[in-house]
């Protein structure tokens, strides 16, 4: 061996690199190690047991000397430990990759609700659709990026849950009143739209695939609504977010299909004779003006989904060498690739298609009103029903942060997982309370107007003001002053698209259903 001095091989440079945590736990899993080695010139906590140092020593010691060193480097950090994750549903589950990141965005980025886009563009037009469409799209997909990095800013810490998030940045009071109502607003909301959509779908599929054949007493469209959130409680049942990769897969693929289904069929179709481009206008200014907000938040809920971003990104593992933010913004590239695919299509080809025809349920109505009698049976029920199934799978990853909330009040009262009766009944709950509110509330356009509206922080506001508290800026940078700037304009068209969501429901929504089918 090598004559080295003392000194050397104990030396540590004053700041060493410090790491990005995570929090254990015992059903985690860490990702495999590459081969490569690092750099010789960095430093690592386990750099003192080199290969010449090691050179001397038995085999056995060795080895144990090696696996150590391995383990370290992979730790690389002391973890904080926080058992009751174990036992939650987001958490529960560690193995989590970029492809379960790209299904999951995918399964909550498209879905339904770029189904109502075109109605968005029939009060906007052509050139403040379009607009307004690629600003959101760019807008939201850069607060996702800032959501990504700050899932690990803070050393000894994951924030698993955009609540925890918030919490860090606002203060444990504040980060629970700005974040709680909106997040679980748009899990429940999303829901409650999840279900109209599916029995509506489902409904409209039994009438095509039957035909003549229906019998004298079909099912209500109530019954319906029944029928499809029965189908979401017993796919609820899965435990955790990780296990319902394969769905989030199905949801994704069907949603991608049918969206390119859709838009196809309809711009293959001769157009109606009555077309118009013109934006649809209301009686009166003000009502112009608050059916233009309106729109404007049906766009902005096309975009719902980042309060699910640090949900996703939790179930993966994390380590010193391997951060999860690498494969989960892999994973989201690739998901909102695909995104953009289908909500510019479904939204240009959709209004170029009916124009300010466009009826108040979206795309899927228009195609049933419109080309009934003009696209085969066969393949107009095949588009019908891979909504159904892409809103079944979107059911599942929007209800999981509510699911989570459940436990995790019911866990931290017992200091106890929940068994399988309590886990089962909180998810019936919820997939019956949602009924309810659909029954309730049974319109589309207004309600996707309102929820863009009150959630509109947390996609397009809160992210910007999280990246200031966190990361902290230089005061009066452009970095500082641009991302104070575009949260408090986020602020400002959540407050303005609420107002639109809500007129909308007062004037409208009494009186609009999904969409009625013509005799």
């Amino acid at each position: 061996m090598d004559e080295r001095p003392e000194t050397e091989l104990i030396s540590i440079p004053a700041t060493p690199r410090v790491s990005t945590p995570e929090i254990l736990t015992p059903s985690g899993q860490r990702s495999p190690r590459p081969a490569t080695k690092p750099s010789s010139a960095t430093w690592t906590p386990t750099s003192f047991i080199s290969p010449r140092f090691l050179s001397p020593i038995g085999t056995p010691m060795k080895r144990v000397l090696v696996n150590m060193k391995g383990y370290l480097e992979d730790v690389g950090h002391l973890t904080k430990l926080n058992p009751q994750d174990a036992w939650l549903p987001i958490t529960e589950s560690r193995n989590g990759n970029a492809y379960y990141a790209a299904f999951h965005n995918l399964n909550a980025g498209v879905g339904f609700q770029a189904l109502v886009l075109p109605v968005a563009f029939a009060f906007l037009g052509w050139s403040w659709g379009i607009l307004s469409l690629t600003i959101a799209y760019c807008w939201q997909l850069y607060t996702l990026w800032i959501l990504v990095q700050l899932h690990e800013a803070v050393p000894g810490k994951r924030y698993n849950r955009y609540v925890e998030l918030a919490q860090a940045a606002f203060g444990e009071r504040l980060g629970v009143w700005l974040a709680l109502f909106p997040t679980v607003y748009l899990s429940a909301g999303t829901a409650t739209a999840l279900i109209l959509i599916g029995g509506e779908t489902m409904k409209l599929f039994f009438q095509i695939v039957c035909g003549p054949l229906c019998t004298s007493n079909p099912l209500t469209t109530v019954e319906w609504y029944l029928v499809f959130t029965s189908l979401c409680i017993v796919l609820s049942q899965l435990p955790n977010l990780n296990s319902i990769a394969g769905l989030s897969l199905i949801g994704a693929v069907t949603a991608i299909t049918y969206s390119t289904m859709v838009w196809v069929l309809s711009v293959s179709q001769p157009r109606p004779a009555t077309i118009s481009y013109e934006p649809l206008s209301m009686p009166s200014t003000s009502g112009s003006l608050f059916a233009v907000l309106n729109a404007l938040g049906i766009i902005a809920f096309a975009f719902r989904g980042h309060n699910l971003v640090l949900e996703i990104q939790s179930t993966m593992p994390s380590t010193f060498k391997h951060p999860a933010h690498v494969p989960m913004w892999r994973g989201a590239k690739i998901s909102y690739f695909f995104i953009a695919l289908c909500i510019f299509p479904i939204s240009i080809g959709g209004f170029w298609a009916y124009g300010n025809l466009m009826p108040s349920g979206g795309m899927l109505a228009a195609l049933y009103a419109f080309h009934i009698h003009d696209i085969p049976r066969g393949l107009l029920a095949t588009a019908f029903l891979l909504v159904v199934f892409s809103c079944l799978s979107s059911f599942q990853i929007y209800s999981m942060p509510a699911f989570d909330s459940f436990e995790a009040g019911y866990t931290s009262r017992t200091n106890k997982p929940c068994s399988i009766w309590v886990r089962s009944g909180f998810r019936v709950f919820f997939g019956f309370v949602s009924f309810f509110i659909g029954v309730a509330l049974p319109f589309l356009s207004s309600l996707a107007g309102l929820l863009g509206g009150l959630t509109l922080p947390v996609t397009f506001a809160y992210p910007c003001f999280m990246w200031v508290l966190i990361k902290k800026p230089a005061k009066y940078s452009f970095n500082w002053y641009f991302h104070w700037g575009l949260g408090w304009l986020g602020v400002a068209f959540s407050l303005a698209f609420s107002i639109g969501g809500i007129w909308s429901m007062v004037t409208n929504g009494l009186k609009l259903k999904f969409f009625k089918p013509p005799n």
